[in-house]
């Protein structure tokens, strides 16, 4: 894990690019106190380690499904399963989960170092208590994804490829499409991939969707502390943005942007890190 000092920092984003309606703003400010995140999302391999001490199963298991990529699946998957009719390159895909992460037939040869996928909010909060973790508050996740640059809109600055260099897994082409993968990736990305930020961190912009501990609100509460966000509600936030975005229709790959889920929903581009108090 890496120990950050905490202090205050601009929370937010009012990016031309952004959503107003997700509560990226107003850029505030917001003070944490030191804390230890880790370096990397967990990985598959870190998670099978989990999975063989306690035999957890997954919501997705327990359901029976989760959501897969149209563009991954054989002929035989797509035909007929069912498609969220806002965002019809999702299928829902019998017996997809972290496992078999393209249903039946797919596996982790390959993939040990890549994150773990479709993980609910539960899941990701069983894994930091066994581990003696906790997941992040979205603040905390912010300040670290920021990695000590203020108000950037990315991890490492202004420019998603600053110099030509790629920086992060995102949906490069036409999307749904075509994915010209120039990145390196056509999905997941290893942990550890391209440069971390400037708190040592790796794939805080893009990769996979990273679970927080706070509940959904667009409210926010000037010079706050420590915020934790509401009591209660029906969503939690998720952080990053995915190796899914593309800016014809989402741009929440900036460091600043947000959105949120259903803590027990599952997909192939959901995935989390942990966090602990400071030591």
């Amino acid at each position: 894990m890496v120990d950050l000092p905490g202090g205050a920092f601009l929370m937010g984003s009012d990016d031309p690019d952004g959503f107003p309606d997700d509560g990226e703003g107003p850029v505030r400010t917001v003070t944490v106190d030191p804390f230890r995140i880790d370096a990397y999302a967990v990985s598959n391999e870190r998670f099978a380690a989990f999975v063989d001490a306690t035999g957890y199963r997954t919501e997705a298991e327990r359901l029976g499904w989760s959501y897969v990529f149209a563009g991954f699946l054989p002929a035989a998957l797509r035909r007929g399963a069912p498609r969220p009719e806002r965002t019809p390159w999702w299928c829902g895909v019998a017996g997809a989960a972290w496992h078999a992460p393209e249903g039946p037939g797919s596996g982790l040869d390959g993939r040990a170092d890549h994150p773990v996928v479709h993980i609910s909010w539960h899941d990701a909060d069983a894994f930091c208590r066994w581990a003696g973790k906790r997941l992040p508050t979205e603040a905390e996740w912010e300040y670290a994804a920021r990695g000590g640059l203020a108000h950037a809109r990315y991890p490492w600055g202004d420019d998603l490829d600053p110099d030509g260099t790629y920086r992060c897994n995102i949906w490069r082409g036409s999307f749904p499409t075509k994915n010209t993968a120039a990145d390196g990736y056509r999905g997941t990305a290893p942990v550890d991939a391209f440069a971390p930020n400037g708190f040592g961190l790796h794939n805080t912009s893009g990769n996979v969707w990273e679970w927080c501990s706070d509940w959904w609100s667009t409210a926010h509460e000037p010079d706050a502390v420590n915020p934790t966000g509401p009591a209660a509600g029906r969503d939690k936030v998720i952080r990053g943005g995915s190796h899914m975005c593309h800016d014809s229709y989402c741009t929440r790959y900036r460091v600043g942007a947000r959105t949120a889920n259903s803590p027990d929903s599952s997909s192939g581009h959901a995935g989390f890190r942990c966090a602990a108090d400071a030591v």
